[in-house]
């Protein structure tokens, strides 16, 4: 059986391996935005270019509705929202899928810095569809142009 690719493979890789270096150096039992400035050194560190507080306006019915700040967009392709409770709050998934479907981003992640480090990757499936149809259409036409 063949091996999926996941989206952002490589990215989201990256990203976490930088959140449990982050965890191993701080462990747990501190605010939240101690965490997300750890992260994002560490992050600038490795390479990756890190919004932080992004602004992302969120549309009803194709109106202007009102802004949300997400904790960051890593390389302008990846929602990360971080937590640091003792335990996390089941609403923590919808907000990040939530922030997917603002942005129009494929793929995010929720980490978790609590008394045991977990992530867990979202997947903007309307996007992903929209991205892989896009590919698949520049494809055909590449395909055409070569013959």
């Amino acid at each position: 059986m063949a091996k999926r690719e996941l989206v952002e493979e490589a990215l989201t890789h990256s990203v976490i391996g930088a959140f449990y270096e982050v965890y191993r150096n701080l462990d747990h039992g501190h605010l939240e935005h101690l965490y997300v400035m750890a992260l994002e050194r560490e992050l600038r560190a490795r390479g990756h270019n890190v919004g932080r507080e992004v602004g992302v306006t969120v549309y009803y019915k194709g109106e202007p509705l009102g802004q949300q700040r997400l904790d960051m967009i890593i390389d302008a392709k990846l929602v990360v929202e971080a937590k640091s409770t003792g335990v996390l709050n089941p609403t923590a998934h919808r907000q990040v899928l939530g922030y997917l479907r603002s942005t129009g981003l494929q793929v995010g992640l929720l980490l978790h810095f609590g008394p045991v480090p977990r992530f867990y990757r979202f997947v903007n499936v309307r996007a992903w569809q929209s991205h892989r149809r896009t590919e698949s259409r520049t494809s055909r036409e590449r395909d055409a142009n070569e013959r």
